[in-house]
């Protein structure tokens, strides 16, 4: 399935991005009505922050790639470890401060955590739905 995602074009990827975006937008609401009803305040907050920052970390990454590309720097190798270096790096400060929060009042924690996962299945959903649009699964 990687493979197949590594020759998607540039429209296609904006495509992935925005149905993400989309998709993280019309889930986190209801979530966020959601959690609203059933779980405490602050853990709306913990949720839209774990969404916020899983949508940065995506926007960011994207920037990353289309500057890469768009100054056909060096060989792929070291754009490859660069680009690997810079998300590594985020997703770090991301699980940093996830920890932290879970540590100093949990609801907020518990909340970004569940707002991070909310994210990532999205993603993962959307990727999938692109890759087998595009030929599917070898």
């Amino acid at each position: 399935m990687l493979e197949n995602l590594e020759n998607l074009d540039g429209p296609v990827l904006q495509r992935l991005l925005r149905g993400t975006i989309a998709s993280a937008a019309i889930v986190g609401g209801i979530a966020v009505v959601v959690c609203l009803l059933i779980a405490p305040p602050f853990a709306t907050v913990g949720l839209v922050l774990g969404l916020g920052l899983a949508l940065l970390n995506l926007r960011r990454l994207d920037a990353g790639v289309a500057k890469v590309e768009g100054s056909g720097e060096g060989s792929g190798k070291v754009v490859k470890k660069m680009l690997r270096t810079n998300t590594a790096a985020r997703l770090g400060i991301i699980t940093v401060i996830a920890i932290g929060l879970l540590l100093i009042y949990a609801p907020i924690g518990v909340g970004m955590v569940v707002g991070l996962v909310i994210f990532q299945i999205l993603f993962v959903a959307n990727v999938a739905r692109v890759v087998f649009a595009q030929g599917g699964v070898e």
